[in-house]
Order: C-alpha cells, then structure tokens, then sequence
C-alpha cells in the first residue's frame, strides 16, 4: 500500500522530537511516497526511521520551504529615520517594531514603487509598477484589474486564507453607498475585509466589510488644521460625509481590534494546521490626522507626529502579542514597512532634532531618497537570521514573485511583470543569475518626472524634487544639467549632481529607463 507523510504529520513529528525550528522545518514532503516504511506506521512507531525517509525524501526532491503564515504590516507615510532600529538618534522610541528588528532581518535598501499612498499600495499588490496605469484614477474606479493576479489571489492558490485590514486606496467602483462596491479587495483575492476606502482625511469617511458599506457616510464632518503645523501635518482632516458609527481618532485601535480577531478565528479554527493564513494589515497611520491617544500625549521628542507613532508601534505590539498568544509566531513570515516617506519639513527637524528622513534628502511624494527609501523588515524564525542586515535592493513589487518563490507557485507569464523574488536574500541562499534585482524605475509626485535606479547610480529626469519638497520642479537654463544624477554609494543624501560630468552614465541610464518602460516589464 502507497502512502504519503503529509506536512501535518512531518510538524508533529518534529515539533515532538526536536522543537519547532528543527531542520525538518525547511522541507516540503508533501510529495515523498514511502512503499517500505508503511508497516512502521501501523502499531508502535518508529520516529527515527520516520526521520530518516524524510531526510532522504527531502535530499531526492530537493530543498524546499514549509508554507508559512505571512501577515504583512503596512504603515503610512512613516519615515526611514523614525524606527530606532533604522535611526539610533530617532526621538520616537518604537519597541515593538525594533524587537522585529532584533528577532528578523532589517533590508536598508528596501524601496516602495512610488512615493505615495495610492502608488505604493498598487505596486505592492500587483508586483506591477504603478507608472504603468493611470494611478489618479482611484477615486472613481478600481486601479487594480479584474483578471490581475494579486498576492492573495497568488497564495490563495496554493491553499492559504486571506485576510485585509486596513486602508485599501486603490479604488472601488463609487455608485453610491447603499449597494455594492465592486472592484475591492474581496474582487482581488482576499477572502475578507474590512477597512476603509482611502485615508483618514480623505472624505468620505466610512467602514467597509467585504464590499458594502457597515453604515453610508450620512452625517457631516468639518474640516480641521492644527495650529503650529502646516496645513497638511497635526490632526489635519479634510471636510465631506462621515459615517456615524466612525470616530477618526478609534479608526487605528480599531483595525488593530479586527486584525487579532482575523488571527484568533484562524488559530481556533479546525484546519488552521493545515490553511496557511495571509493577513494584509494597511494602517493608516501616522498618515494625518495625527491623533495620539492621551496616554501617549508629550511621549515623543517629536511632538504630535511622534506620539502618534508611538501610538502606532503600540498598535503592532497588539499584533505580535497575539501571535504569540495564538502559537503562531514560530510558523509566521511578517514583514513591516511603511508606504512612503513622512510629511516632515526642515523646520520640523530643527524644532524637534529628530531627522524622520533619517540622513536621505526629500519627503513623502519626492523623486529623492527619502520619499521611497523605507524601514523594512522581515521575521521568520527559523529561516531568516535574527538581527541580520541585508543591502539587497528591494521594492514592494518584489513581494509577488518571494511569496510565488516560498510557496512554489509558479507565476503566469503576464503576473507580476516587476517583480524579483529577494527569497534568496532572507534566507542566506544564492540567487539565480536573473532572479536578482538591479534597478528600480518609478514616477514620483510630479507626472512629468521619472527617477531611475540602476546599480549605485540613480537619474532624476528632471531638476527639483518632482514631489512636495520645493522647488518640485526647476527649469533648465542653458548651460544647466537637464537632470539629476547621483552615485548613491558614495552620496546617498543626493548632494552631488554629476549629471554633466558623466553624461555616458546619464545617456546608458536613459536607455535603459525607456526600455523598461517602452517593454511594460522589467522581469
């Protein structure tokens, strides 16, 4: 009689002889059939002959990664220089995002595909490159294509439950708030979701589970500055209709709330053992408003902003608490970042002496450093080294093709067309001669503008910061360069522009940009 040792099996075998991340933890014999061995599995068994098939099943087959968890945790518009552990000097402590840090893998040249919300979100969804569809359209139909393969609609096929919690922002189809929103995350893999449609000052205001609204957004709310901030910073919200049943400063606490019911419900469930849970957690915070609650007012050394964040890392404390309480965290890949960079202007850090850009030049929507540079790390124990460093370059678009990679999906020709898999990079292994990315191209704030990575050297087509820092844009004098270019290794705060001293650089960097682009792929 044929038999096959399935995953379940393989876990409490060597969950019961050798603890949770033995080196049985790392191979999939989901495939070894044992013809001999059947008799030792009727009566007594013998684990160490067990042990020995799997070994040899695992050497035939090759070396493979058990499916994990994954729960991917999103912030907004928080800078790379605001986690300690990308920033000593940051004056916001953030314990909890730095203990993911202790136990996990910081990536330091980890980019988002666009440096605002709506980019950001598109590219990490898609593991498309958000300059390759008309991303202004999100407030009147769904960016994201019906037959576009998603991270969720990737995994799902290889078993998992997927989750969403959080901030969608790339778009439903609006027809009012009494009916269905089509085009949402439940139309693009998710199994569940509850969030809201954009940010939180960004009108309307109102929850969404699965795709209708909990309660339309009937009443009204007035728009609200902070004074001493500029007009797009403190608890900043814009005017329009608000649900009654939505408080802007409960809508943190609150996704925090239905993400660790997502986690308790899949833990409790009878086939969590053998249903990988997704969760896809997107705050929306400490994007504005800034609202702190009062236990973390004047806790910071950067004032509103700061509490908030530490609200914020608060908030995933909540997250891991429950993964561990769940049994969870052993058989978990997280990974944390933020969307783009923060809306924190040199006045700010003169006032506070706290850099939320952490040495890189720009902020939120800029074509430089700071506006898609992110904190991004990654904890899987067992399989990712704890407090290791990797220089890997790395964009959120990447995430599509490393989970393709960790469960052995095989992603269809036209899926995730800038999309590399940094599998490799987590776990210590080498990449393949193709499989390993090199460069980056996006469209930052400004339409008119492209910013291109190639190796150390990065090209601006245009002068200014093509986003919100000023002068978004300069035009060329004569004798002026057209753009900008920089070595990043040697000068990664973008101080020097060496685009007339090298124009073999900037004309070899231009070609390439136009073939990526003129392509509609870079993978």
């Amino acid at each position: 009689m044929q038999s096959l040792i399935s995953v379940s099996l393989v876990r409490w075998i060597h969950q019961l002889e050798y603890g949770r991340n033995s080196i049985l933890a790392v191979y999939d014999v989901r495939e070894f059939t044992i013809n001999r061995l059947t008799g030792y599995l009727v009566g007594p068994m013998n684990r160490i002959l067990i042990f020995f098939a799997v070994m040899i099943a695992s050497c035939s087959h090759g070396l493979a990664v058990e499916h994990p968890n994954i729960v991917v945790i999103l912030v907004d518009d928080m800078g790379y220089g605001d986690p300690g552990c990308f920033n000593p000097k940051s004056k916001i402590p953030t314990p909890h995002i730095d203990s993911l840090a202790r136990d996990g893998m910081r990536f330091t040249d980890a980019h988002a595909p666009g440096p605002l919300c709506h980019m950001s979100r598109y590219g990490l969804l898609t593991g498309r490159y958000p300059f390759r569809t008309n991303v202004g359209l999100w407030r009147k139909q769904p960016l994201i294509e019906a037959d576009q393969m998603t991270i969720p609609s990737l995994v799902k096929l290889k078993g998992y439950r997927t989750a969403m919690v959080g901030k969608w922002h790339v778009g439903f189809k609006e027809d009012g708030y009494d009916k269905p929103l089509p085009g949402g995350p439940v139309d693009r893999g998710f199994d569940s979701y509850f969030g809201i449609r954009a940010s939180t000052d960004i009108p309307p205001y109102f929850y969404i589970r699965g795709n209708r609204a909990v309660s339309p957004p009937s009443d009204h709310i007035e728009a609200n500055n902070s004074e001493g901030w500029s007009p797009i910073q403190g608890a900043f919200w814009r005017a329009g209709g608000i649900a009654p049943n939505l408080k802007l400063d409960n809508v943190l606490p609150r996704f925090t709330d239905e993400a660790v019911q997502v986690i308790e419900k899949h833990s409790a469930s009878d086939n969590a053992a053998s249903t990988p849970l997704m969760l896809y957690l997107a705050y929306p915070a400490p994007h504005t408003p800034w609202l702190p609650d009062p236990e973390f007012v004047g806790k910071s050394g950067a004032g509103m902003y700061g509490d908030f964040l530490m609200m914020v890392d608060a908030q995933i404390g909540r997250v891991l608490a429950t993964l561990d309480k769940a049994g969870m965290t052993d058989d978990t890949l997280v990974i944390f970042t933020s969307d783009n960079g923060p809306v924190w202007f040199e006045t700010d850090v003169e006032k506070f002496s706290h850099d939320s850009s952490g040495g890189l030049r720009g902020m939120k929507a800029d074509a430089w450093e700071a506006g898609h540079r992110m904190p991004f790390v990654a904890r899987w124990p067992g399989q990712v080294k704890a407090g290791s460093c990797s220089k890997q370059l790395v964009c959120f678009t990447d995430l599509l093709a490393t989970f393709a990679d960790i469960t052995g999906a095989k992603l269809p020709a036209a899926a995730g067309p800038d999309s590399f898999s940094f599998l490799p990079a987590l776990t210590g292994s080498k990449a393949g001669q193709d499989s390993t990315r090199t460069q980056i191209a996006m469209r930052p704030g400004n339409a008119a503008v492209m910013t291109f990575r190639s190796g150390d050297w990065k090209l601006i087509t245009n002068l200014g910061s093509g986003g919100f820092s000023k002068p978004s844009r300069i035009k060329s004098g004569p004798d002026d360069p057209q753009g900008q270019l920089y070595n990043l290794a040697s000068d990664l705060g973008e101080s020097t522009n060496l685009y007339l001293k090298h124009p073999e650089i900037v004309a070899r960097l231009t070609h390439e940009l136009n073939k990526i682009v003129d392509d509609g792929r870079s993978r």
